[in-house]
């Protein structure tokens, strides 16, 4: 029998990398306003998540969440929710999900890819407000304005240090990184350091990976396992994507498989990185390629919705870029995010994604 050769690398030209880097930007926005109404895991289950798609006739989910069917469940969506559902999208709203990967952007432009930790608690002091930071970063920017420095800023007074911030801000490291998550996961962990340790650290390692791998892997399970390489394979967060990826490969359904890691994970908190990097991989996998159904099942995942739906759509869209991205994901973006980085509220999505590019080493 001839052995089957294995698909051939994509050739990184500069049109492949302006598309699939617009993807990215693209995939993320969309993938964090999905999910933004119902960003709470401990409010909105996968159950509840379902329960409010069947009651408004949105199921399977094709495009952002509907308009709540009923008061009851129109409370309990998180405030601004009204610029996130179907209708009335017109560009994106702010959130830290985007703002740090716009922050990230402009700590290459300014320092290159030899920043250090320290230059990129000197860029939150300079361009991001204090109030619109939370958990372990609000935590490590006090630490900075009171004079502390990395890795104090991580460790002082700071008990989200292993939360999903730090796996929020990667996604620039992978974007600047094609084909190269070695790499990709060396600047994650130098801008991680700020805030978190442990599998916070590998959360934003493994991230900035999976998005680098994305651009030459032939598929999502190929990307997830070059990014499982970069990080310590006995850390609980390589556990269990591990785990993750086992179950699905056993056949189990995607409730199944999400199940399984609730019960394994009990205890550890909607905003920790180690379940939510579960839910991020079985989208992924039970995905099947396809960007639509990775970002349903993304946010019908529930936990930090926004925040994995996010990157989901960055890794996504890197898999399949920007000109195959179904147009009502795109158009109601209208090119536009809103942001509270300092001199970058209102920017082009473009114009993110072609900065982005000048920064790739090719």
């Amino acid at each position: 029998m001839t052995p089957t050769a294995p698909p051939a690398r994509p050739t990184l030209t500069e049109n492949f990398l302006a598309d699939r880097v617009l993807g990215g930007w693209l995939g993320r926005v969309a993938g964090n306003m999905l999910g933004k109404p119902v960003e709470q895991g401990d409010v909105w289950t996968r159950a509840r998540i379902d329960r409010y798609l069947r009651e408004a006739e949105a199921l399977p989910l094709t495009d952002y969440l509907p308009q709540p069917p009923s008061e009851e469940i129109a409370s309990a969506l998180r405030p601004g929710w009204q610029r996130c559902v179907r209708g009335r999208v017109h560009g994106s709203c702010r959130d830290d999900d985007v703002d740090y990967a716009i922050l990230n952007l402009h700590l290459l432009e300014t320092f290159g890819s030899a920043f250090s930790t320290e230059q990129v608690g000197e860029m939150w002091l300079l361009r991001l407000p204090y109030l619109q930071t939370f958990t372990a970063e609000r935590a490590a920017y006090r630490n900075l304005a009171n004079g502390l420095k990395p890795p104090l800023t991580a460790t002082y007074d700071n008990p989200y240090q292993e939360w999903i911030g730090a796996l929020i801000r990667a996604d620039v490291y992978g974007w600047t990184s094609p084909g190269d998550p070695r790499r990709a996961a060396y600047l994650a962990r130098r801008d991680a350091a700020l805030s978190h340790t442990g599998n916070g650290v590998y959360g934003a390692m493994w991230a900035a990976a999976l998005v680098a791998a994305a651009f030459t892997a032939p598929s999502a399970r190929a990307a997830l396992d070059a990014a499982l390489t970069t990080i310590p394979a006995s850390s609980r967060l390589a556990r269990v994507v591990r785990r993750t990826t086992s179950l699905h490969d056993a056949r189990l359904g995607w409730e199944e498989t999400l199940a399984t890691v609730e019960r394994e994970t009990a205890g550890l908190g909607w905003i920790h990185t180690v379940p939510n990097a579960a839910v991020i991989t079985a989208a992924l996998l039970y995905g099947g390629g396809d960007f639509t159904h990775t970002l349903a099942l993304t946010v019908r995942g529930g936990l930090d919705t926004d925040s994995n739906g996010a990157t989901a759509g960055s890794v996504a869209g890197v898999l399949c870029g920007a000109a195959a991205i179904p147009e009502q994901w795109t158009a109601p973006l209208e090119d536009r995010v809103r942001s509270a980085v300092f001199g970058f509220d209102g920017v082009r999505v473009s114009e993110l994604a072609a900065r982005t590019v000048e920064l790739i080493q090719t």
